[in-house]
This record gives structure tokens, C-alpha cells and sequence, in this order.
């Protein structure tokens, strides 16, 4: 089995940082793509964030010049550091990553964390 376990969310003032961290654990012989998504109520999951395995990054038009995506691979971890937060910044934080479990299975499967909330206030 694999997991995806994300943690560092809370509650910030506005223009304040956090750091998010997740670890993908299990039956892992590598991960390709790994990434943040957020959803807020009554929005629908957005992409935050998507780091390649080479370091390659992309970011959400919102989030531009004020999060940066980072990740181990030693460690199976995606980072995701978030400064000058604001109040639109409140919603749930999912993790993602794109694993391959075995030497044999050539095959790429989507996991994701199960969310970290993140609150923004004003």
C-alpha cells in the first residue's frame, strides 16, 4: 500500500507563511510528478502547485511569486512553502503524487493525501 500523509497546516494571519510537507510511504520503487491542489468551500479542486522529479515547477496563476514547491526525493517528500498569505488562500491542501510501486509494473498510479486545512485570516 501506499500513503500520502501531508501535515503543517493551521491558522495564519493574513500575510503570514507556512510550510507544508508530505511523505509518500509504502510500496514505492519511484514517483514522477508530485503536487499541491486546493479546494475552498464551494470551489472546486484547483492545482497549487506541480514539481517533476528532475525539479521542473509550475505554479496556479494565484499563487505566483508567493509559494514555492520544493521536494527530497531521498526522502519522498514535496514541500510547499507559502508566504504573504491571504484570506483567498483558505481551503483544504491535498498532496499528489504520481508513484510507480514496482520494477515490474511499468505503470504510474495517482495517490493523494487525504487534506491539511489551511485558514487565512484577516
Amino acid at each position: 500500500q501506499v500513503q500520502l500523509v501531508e501535515s503543517g497546516g493551521g491558522l495564519v494571519q493574513a500575510g503570514g507563511s507556512l510550510r507544508l510537507s508530505c511523505t509518500a510511504s509504502g510500496s514505492i520503487f519511484s514517483i514522477n510528478g508530485m503536487g499541491w491542489y486546493r479546494q475552498g468551500p464551494g470551489i472546486q479542486r484547483e492545482r497549487v502547485a506541480v514539481i517533476t522529479s528532475g525539479g521542473n515547477t509550475n505554479y496556479g496563476d494565484s499563487v505566483k511569486g508567493r509559494f514555492t514547491i520544493s521536494r527530497d526525493n531521498a526522502k519522498n517528500t514535496v514541500y510547499l512553502q507559502m508566504s504573504s498569505l491571504k484570506p483567498e488562500d483558505t481551503a483544504v491542501y491535498y498532496c499528489n503524487a504520481d508513484i510507480r510501486k514496482t520494477s515490474s509494473d511499468s505503470r504510474y498510479y495517482a495517490y493523494w493525501g487525504q487534506g491539511t486545512q489551511v485558514t487565512v485570516s484577516s
